[in-house]
């Protein structure tokens, strides 16, 4: 019961207490969690306008890759969701991306 009194002074602190549950310090897998995160966001968003397909299929692609090798390194558990979750939202972003035009539609070919 130790766990739930504790007092975190800022966000960050109380977000990679979540994500370390083994008591030790991850930064790298943290970082690669939270990249995951934020493409997998962007590339789902700018995959509902279909004329922003180049963003989505990009950022999508960087997504998955980045999720890919952060489930790899992955540590504990919390981070292995925020990276599957990351990872859904950046292959659904990447899909349909590649549905409206592809990585070079209208640039290459």
């Amino acid at each position: 019961m130790a766990q739930a009194a504790r007092h975190h002074r800022n966000p960050l602190s109380a977000v990679s207490s979540v994500l370390n549950t083994d008591g030790k310090a991850h930064p790298v897998e943290n970082s690669f969690a939270a990249a995951t995160i934020v493409l997998g966001l962007v590339a789902f968003v700018s995959a509902l306008f279909p004329g922003l397909h180049l963003l989505s299929s990009w950022t999508g692609l960087l997504g998955i890759l980045s999720g890919a090798w952060g489930q790899m390194i992955s540590a504990t558990t919390p981070e292995r969701f925020l990276l599957i979750i990351g990872l859904g939202a950046a292959a659904l972003g990447f899909f349909l991306g590649m549905a409206h035009g592809g990585l070079f539609g209208g640039i290459v070919g």
